[in-house]
């Protein structure tokens, strides 16, 4: 598995953009305070960056109890900035926990 650097590094060779983007992560189970134990950065695609595309996109995650990510729906937000969200949450990784849990996340792109 690449280093967050490493990626970052790489993506910045390749002509990408990478965002430093703020996650506002809340879950509809607050008693189910899940931990990230591994966080990728969405890559800011270059179609939104041409467009000036800025906003933030919600997904919903469900997380196995083994803390692998289950499945994902998008809940809001512009369609090519959501598609970079959803890559890379697909490559998260969250604590155990004894249940299936639900997150909310929320992605703020902006280049």
């Amino acid at each position: 598995m690449r280093s967050l650097a490493a990626t970052a590094l790489l993506a910045l060779f390749s002509g990408a953009v990478v965002l430093s983007p703020s996650f506002a992560h809340t879950q509809d189970q607050p008693e189910a305070k899940r931990k990230i134990v591994n966080k990728v950065l969405p890559v800011y695609p270059e179609l939104a960056r041409r467009m000036q595309s800025v906003g933030t996109v919600r997904v919903e995650a469900v997380v196995a109890p083994n803390g692998k990510l289950k499945s994902t729906t998008v809940l809001g937000g512009n369609p090519v900035l959501a598609l970079a969200a959803v890559d890379a949450i697909e490559k998260w990784k969250w604590a155990p926990a004894p249940q299936e849990t639900r997150e909310i996340i929320e992605l703020n792109f902006h280049p």
